[in-house]
Order: structure tokens, then C-alpha cells, then sequence
């Protein structure tokens, strides 16, 4: 027979475990936590699992298995010393550690196995800005980035939202906030390079700028916020064409920006044979 403790926490044995863990796990994360009353250090480490499983309101559950009462489970998952924790998903062992950890460590371990609260609203927005819908993205990210200030995903998610409905400097200001060694870095520093192409050519045509330049090819400026335009559209071959003339025709334009426009691209794309053909380019035009 299992024993509810709580809404969150159970006491499982030998006979239940198939049913409360490893059945349980195919539809909410279950965390064991095997001990025994003689064991010190399961006296530090449960209340901390059991503090967090009240936290997690049913995110996860909580088993609790003594191991000298049911000595079967333990041999089933090799316990070799106690406290042991093992979290099993969609019915198979996931994830494991063994003897007590000080909360942030436990937090951790917990946190890589059941989403947060920041998490799921994180992926909503994403879903609402697939779907065209900007307005409800923006809300869920906000809402995400109050559950958790330093949620970095829903940073970059709500950045990239405020820039595409022309928000700029709340955007930019919101990726310049990531810190570098996360992940997020790569995709926040791609937004901060288009958000300043688009600015760059903001009120600017195609059409307009081309007629420019067939008029007066020198014209550095036109070529340059043409780059941009393009840049901004993701047309980064004509954006690269035309950043390179500007190099070639006038290095010192804009701060030498057509050779950073082309540096913050190859950032963007990655290596590629697009990346090193233009990279040779760029070489020969300065060397």
C-alpha cells in the first residue's frame, strides 16, 4: 500500500514501486529519494525535497522508498549508499545523485527535469509568436521574465518580439542584458546585429535606394543603408555584395560599419561556404 504524505510527497515500497514510479513517471516526473531512519544525512537532505515538491505544486512527485524495508527496489537500481536520489520520466531512470546537496544544487537537479512555471510560459509565447499573434508573445515572455528574472530564452524571445513591431530600444536594451557564456548569447547578438540593420535603413525602399545608386554609384551612404535593408531581411548574399563595394569605394564611411556590417553577418550565419567566400573577399579588398 502507498502512503500519501502530502499532495506531492508518497511513501512507496517494493510492491508499489512499479506502479507509483515507474507507471506514474510516464505522465509526471517522480523523484525517489531512498533512506533509512539511521542515516544522518537523509535527515539534511529530505525536508530540502520535500520543501521544494510543496514549491513545485505537483510538478514532480516526491518517493519516498527505506531502503531496510524494501531492500529490493535499492538492489533493482544499484543504491550503493544513502541518501540516493533518482528521478525517473516517461517510465526509465533519467537522472541521479547520491548523498545530501545544499538546496541551490537540489534546485538544479530538479529544474533540469520538470519545467518551471517560467518555462511553460516561455514556450506559450513562443507558440503565439509562431502563430503570428506579437501582442499575446510579448505578454506570456513578460510574464515569464517576472516568474524569473533571468530566464534567458523568454529574453531573447521577448527581444526579438519588441524589435519586429519596431520597439528598438527596449529590445536592445533587453538583449544587451544577457550575459556573455550563456547560450542565449549567439542568438541575442544575431538579433542585436539585424535590430541595427533595420534601424539603419528604417524609411528607407528598395526601389528608392537602387535609384540612388544607379544614379550616382559613388554614393556611399545609399549603398550602405541598401546593405542594411537587405541585411534586415535576412538577404545576407545582397547584403554582403553591397556592404563589400561600400568597403571597396569608402572604408571610413559610418566608422568603418560596412567592414563591421560584414563581420557582425559572418557572426550571424556561422561558417558556410557563403561565410568563406565572402570572408576571402573582404581579405583581398583590404590586403
Amino acid at each position: 500500500m502507498t502512503t500519501v504524505t502530502s499532495d506531492f510527497v508518497i511513501d512507496v515500497t517494493d510492491q508499489t514501486f512499479a506502479a507509483e514510479v515507474l507507471e506514474r513517471s510516464k505522465t509526471t516526473p517522480v523523484i525517489v529519494d531512498f533512506w533509512a531512519e539511521w542515516c544522518g544525512p537523509c535527515r539534511m537532505l529530505g525536508p530540502v525535497l520535500e520543501k521544494l515538491a510543496a514549491e513545485y505544486q505537483g510538478g514532480f512527485i516526491l518517493a519516498k522508498l527505506d531502503v531496510d524495508s524494501n531492500p529490493a527496489a535499492a538492489r533493482q537500481f544499484q543504491v550503493q549508499g544513502i541518501p540516493a536520489v533518482k528521478a525517473f520520466k516517461d517510465g526509465r531512470l533519467v537522472s541521479e545523485f547520491t548523498g545530501a546537496q545544499p538546496e541551490p544544487q537540489v534546485r538544479k537537479f530538479i529544474e533540469a527535469l520538470v519545467p518551471s512555471e517560467a518555462d511553460l510560459l516561455a514556450k506559450q509565447a513562443f507558440e503565439w509568436e509562431a502563430n503570428d499573434q506579437p501582442a499575446m508573445a510579448e505578454t506570456n515572455y513578460r510574464a515569464a521574465l517576472e516568474k524569473k528574472p533571468d530566464h534567458y530564452p523568454a529574453k531573447v524571445g521577448l527581444g526579438r518580439v519588441l524589435l519586429n513591431q519596431g520597439k528598438f530600444d527596449e529590445g536592445i536594451a533587453l538583449l544587451q542584458s544577457i550575459p556573455a557564456g550563456v547560450p542565449e548569447r549567439a542568438p541575442a547578438d544575431a538579433l542585436l546585429a539585424a535590430a541595427e540593420f533595420r534601424r539603419h535603413a528604417a524609411g528607407h525602399t528598395e526601389a528608392e535606394l537602387q535609384a540612388k545608386i544607379e544614379a550616382n554609384p559613388g554614393d556611399v551612404a545609399a549603398r550602405y543603408a541598401l546593405a542594411c535593408l537587405y541585411a534586415g531581411q535576412q538577404k545576407f548574399a545582397r547584403a554582403l555584395d553591397e556592404f563589400l563595394e561600400v568597403v571597396r569605394r569608402d572604408r571610413s564611411y559610418n566608422d568603418d560599419g560596412a567592414r563591421k556590417a560584414m563581420l557582425a553577418i559572418f557572426t550571424i550565419l556561422g561558417e558556410g561556404d557563403l561565410v568563406r567566400n565572402y570572408r576571402q573577399k573582404l581579405a583581398n579588398t583590404l590586403f
